[in-house]
């Protein structure tokens, strides 16, 4: 798989700006996550997270399965059940 291959769609990062990430310290999807956006946008990572844990398991000798997946965080404002719900008879 080329370098230039985009990886996480939604943020547009390619395989080669995750290699990069590992070389300079990522250890953990998080790590990669902080360093390129990758799992970042609209599919938060359940479209691309795979392929990264794959990329850091073979380049960091860790087992695939034992990779913990990346931190999730809550949005940053809370918004109320009521304002997400839409009304089919207004």
């Amino acid at each position: 798989m080329d370098d230039e291959v985009i990886i996480c769609r939604c943020e547009e990062v390619t395989k080669g700006e995750i290699l990069k990430a590992i070389e300079q310290g990522a250890k953990t999807i998080t790590g990669i996550k902080i360093r390129t956006r990758a799992g970042m946008g609209l599919c938060q990572g359940r479209t691309c997270g795979r392929l990264i844990a794959r990329l850091l398991a073979e380049r960091t000798a860790q087992v695939l399965e034992e990779i913990p997946p990346a931190t999730v965080r809550p949005p940053v404002r809370a918004t109320k059940m009521e304002n997400l719900v839409t009304s089919h008879g207004e």
